[in-house]
């Protein structure tokens, strides 16, 4: 007989107020996701990663890497030089964590011409009956 292990209220993803959807939120989010990808296994600097996540601002960049930094997945390394160095790269938490992205950017490539084909169908849904 098998029994059912409790989860703590913080563990619990459906839970407003819970420390496991407050991650939750932080790591699923485009930016994030993003990021975690063009880091890959490698270590890269803020420039680079500017440069790898198009479109991203200086700003949410800056945000989005202290909060993973915050929630252990990405590790930052400064160097007292003049300008400053600043390394990112995924810590052990965020390297699993890239296994789940690569998992869902996979998922996209794959399926990306079903979901062309639905948003059209559903425009002309949208369209034809005057929502």
């Amino acid at each position: 007989m098998e029994t059912e292990q409790v989860q703590p209220e913080e563990a619990d993803v459906t839970r407003v107020h819970s420390l496991a959807r407050e991650i939750f939120s932080g790591v699923a989010g485009k930016w994030a996701l993003l990021i975690i990808d063009a880091l890959g296994s490698r270590t890269l600097r803020f420039t680079e990663v500017r440069a790898e996540v198009a479109g991203i601002s200086h700003k949410v960049l800056t945000q989005t890497l202290r909060g993973l930094e915050r929630d252990g997945v990405v590790h930052r390394t400064v160097y007292a030089t003049v300008p400053p160095r600043v390394d990112y790269r995924l810590t052990e938490a965020g390297e699993e964590l890239r296994d789940t992205v690569n998992g869902m950017c996979a998922w996209t490539r794959r399926h990306l011409g079903e979901v062309e084909a639905a948003r059209r169908r559903f425009a002309e849904q949208e369209h034809g009956t005057g929502r």
